[in-house]
């Protein structure tokens, strides 16, 4: 999952910059891929494809590692991530045991949620909890949760693998054993384990009872295996069947999936995850040796749970009941997994006949025959276009339009990579109709989008001002030191340059910043991928010219600016009627080529005076 500023406050911004000041990208890489000094550099066999002659670079002065051979580029906490399948904060975590610093916690920004004390005495509390449950299904009241697990052809070594409990049937077992006093009750509800009935009003107090009862118990582990939540399934009648923790400061269900911690090891090495809907589905494959497989927490599968999964492993398989609702929840996962979709990605969907789940078809198939099923899914292209088809009538020229109508948005979605011009040209074949009949379908939003040239510079891989400004800057940070008045930059309207303007800031905060941590402080930023790209680049540029490309690269970008500026205020000048308005315009174009003759290589223009009622004034 890529990282979210929303959760920036779990691990503070500042000691996440000071985590990458303190540790070395040389040593961090070394001792897990070895490197051989080449030069100002590292060099080794890239860890992320197969490869003979060394194209894995590690700059120790940049704090940055970069292959040539397959693009792979990121600063330490981005080779963790990759490197063993991790999370962003599970990467920050080891970076930092390895340094000595302990982690701050400072909960989720702007909500005053929990410190990291809060956070270890709420695990605590969870962690107490699970061993009770399970400790009462040896006790002779959980005859009945003995006798379900035993009909749903569950054994024991698998039941004590995953951690089954039992809450007893009554409201007050858990709150009497574990809830001593007022204060830890109050943690046990905090913890989503009990909950709160309140005394009538003006007598104060109230009332804490059992969440769960008479359930068999599933706990919930989080990426580091340990316990943050619970699901209940109830033994007999009643409502709901399946009962989950609630939302606490532990336990989120649209982040987390059951059995993923679990299952890491055999995601990585199957190149693949198995999502399914239920704790028993995740249970009995592990049981026949299908360790893959994931389960969703009553809740739809979302992008933050397909973004965890993708970390993994290459592909993803969802897995559903084949009836009317299973394939409405096979299409939302597929509208969450389009824009994650890459060059290398894979998602399928795997429909079970009716009345079957993932548990009776390994309990009759065996682990092998369900993976066969696994390797027969239909592919993501398959699914969409099948849906879709049965929507329209394809024997008609109007149902044809309505196809192109129906995927264009959802094709839209795509990363501008590979198989989002394999899906259009099914568009194309499917329809019969023209690439140029099929653009006129495009949705509003997609209408006007400038489409690269066969001369377009990014193409022929020549970078625009902006950014081969942006590119070198990240490189070689001391190159802001050349700019007289930066200020003058903040006048630019050409989309990206507030990215420029950014790291200017940055960088004359901390002179010594290096290009891992400038990437780091951007990670939140939508275009965080293309500023990799653009860190990684390579730019056949002695060190003796970096500067004056710098320089010429601002230069540029300016005389643009200003030259759309100028052409502007001709216009307005032509147009306004009032002779007073007039000549406010005309002193503005006048201070505008004024300040384009005096801005030298490298120099940002002062800023042009404003004339009342108009806009700011360009460079």
């Amino acid at each position: 999952m890529r990282y979210n500023p929303a959760m920036a406050g779990r691990i503070p911004e500042q000691f996440i910059d000071q985590l990458l000041t303190r540790v070395d990208i040389v040593d961090v890489i070394d001792s897990r891929v070895p490197l051989t000094k080449k030069g100002r550099e590292y060099q080794a066999c890239c860890p992320f494809h197969e490869e003979k002659t060394p194209s894995f670079t590690v700059s120790p002065a940049k704090q940055f590692y970069h292959c040539f051979g397959c693009g792979q580029n990121g600063n330490a906490i981005g080779f963790l991530m990759k490197y063993a399948n991790l999370g962003f904060v599970e990467a920050v975590e080891q970076l930092a045991d390895a340094a000595g610093l302990p982690v701050p916690r400072t909960g989720r920004a702007g909500t005053g949620g929990p410190d990291a004390g809060q956070v270890a005495s709420l695990l605590e509390v969870v962690a107490e909890a699970d061993q009770w449950f399970q400790r009462q299904l040896r006790e002779a009241h959980a005859q009945a949760a003995i006798a379900y697990l035993k009909e749903r052809g569950l054994d024991g070594r698998t039941a004590a693998q995953f951690g089954i409990g039992y809450a007893p049937d009554g409201r007050a077992h858990l709150a009497a054993a574990l809830g001593t006093d007022d204060a830890k009750r109050r943690q046990l509800h905090k913890a989503g384990l009990l909950m709160h009935r309140d005394s009538p009003a003006g007598q104060g107090g109230g009332e804490f009872y059992d969440r769960f009862s008479n359930r068999v118990m599933f706990p919930i582990e989080d990426s580091r295996g340990r316990v943050v939540g619970f699901g209940g399934r109830i033994l007999g009648e009643g409502q709901p069947k399946y009962l989950n923790s609630p939302e606490t400061p532990l336990f989120h269900k649209g982040a987390e999936l059951y059995g993923l911690h679990r299952g890491r090891r055999a995601i990585g090495q199957a190149g693949c995850s198995i999502v399914v809907e239920g704790y028993m589905d995740v249970v009995a494959l592990a049981q026949f040796g299908v360790g893959n497989a994931v389960a969703t927490l009553g809740t739809a599968t979302t992008r933050t749970h397909i973004q965890r999964l993708f970390r993994l492993a290459p592909a993803v398989v969802f897995c559903f009941d084949g009836d009317r609702a299973g394939r409405a929840a096979a299409w939302k996962a597929m509208q969450e997994a389009l824009p994650e979709m890459r060059d290398g990605r894979r998602a399928a969907f795997l429909f079970l006949p009716d009345g079957e789940d993932p548990d009776s078809v390994v309990r009759a198939e065996g682990g092998d025959g369900f993976g066969r099923r696994v390797e027969q899914a239909s592919p993501l292209d398959a699914f969409l276009f099948e849906t879709l088809i049965k929507r329209v009538d394809m024997t008609t020229a109007a149902g044809r339009a309505g196809l192109v109508a129906l995927a264009k948005p959802l094709l839209a979605q795509l990363p501008r990579e590979s198989l989002r011009e394999v899906l259009t040209n099914r568009l194309h074949t499917e329809t019969g109709l023209s690439a140029h009949q099929i653009d006129q379908h495009r949705p509003p939003a997609a209408r006007g989008r400038r489409r690269p040239r066969a001369n377009d510079p990014m193409r022929q891989g020549q970078l625009p001002p902006l950014a081969l400004a942006i590119s070198l800057l990240l490189q070689h940070p001391p190159l802001a030191a050349s700019i007289a008045n930066p200020q003058g930059l903040a006048q630019l309207d050409e989309r990206g340059s507030e990215v420029l303007l950014t790291l200017i800031d940055r960088i004359t905060a901390d002179p010594a910043i290096t290009t891992a941590r400038l990437l780091e402080s951007l990670r939140h930023e939508a275009s965080h991928a293309r500023l990799e790209e653009l860190a990684a680049r390579t730019h056949l540029i002695a060190p003796e010219a970096l500067q004056r490309q710098f320089n010429d690269a601002l230069a540029r970008l300016l005389q643009t600016h200003t030259e759309r500026r100028r052409l502007r205020l001709i216009e307005q000048i032509r147009r306004e009627s009032d002779q007073a308005g007039k000549r406010a315009l005309q002193r503005e174009l006048k201070a505008l080529l004024d300040a384009r003759k005096g801005a030298g290589a490298g120099e940002v223009a002062p800023k042009a005076p404003r004339h009342a009622g108009g806009k700011a004034a360009g460079l």
